[in-house]
């Protein structure tokens, strides 16, 4: 059985893989005016729709993005509730300033 911390580290590793290129950090920031067709996202991103589709894909996986079909277009929306989460995962990692250690030069 997998423990509440052991599901964090999955989150963030997940998390972490999807946010790791700059194809999707730019998705993400396209997404950030609102939800958009993938056609538009094409066109404003300079990419093949097969390229941007596996980015896109990548992003759903991992809970990012979400998606919407309408007739045969398909629209993407960032998925707010994941960033919260993020928010979160890097404030856990992030250690109290009482437990910071300075290690001298030579130590091993």
């Amino acid at each position: 059985m997998a423990t509440a911390t052991t599901r964090n580290l999955e989150q963030a590793l997940r998390l972490f893989r999807a946010l790791g290129d700059e194809t999707r950090l730019r998705l993400i920031d396209r997404l950030r005016q609102g939800e958009q067709c993938v056609c538009d996202l094409t066109d404003e991103l300079e990419a093949g729709q097969s390229r941007l589709s596996f980015h896109l894909k990548t992003l759903k996986d991992a809970g990012v993005v979400t998606d919407r079909r309408d007739g045969r277009w398909v629209y993407y929306a960032l998925n707010p509730e994941v960033f919260e989460a993020l928010e979160g995962i890097v404030g856990d990692l992030k250690p109290p300033r009482r437990t910071l250690r300075v290690l001298r030069p030579g130590c091993d």
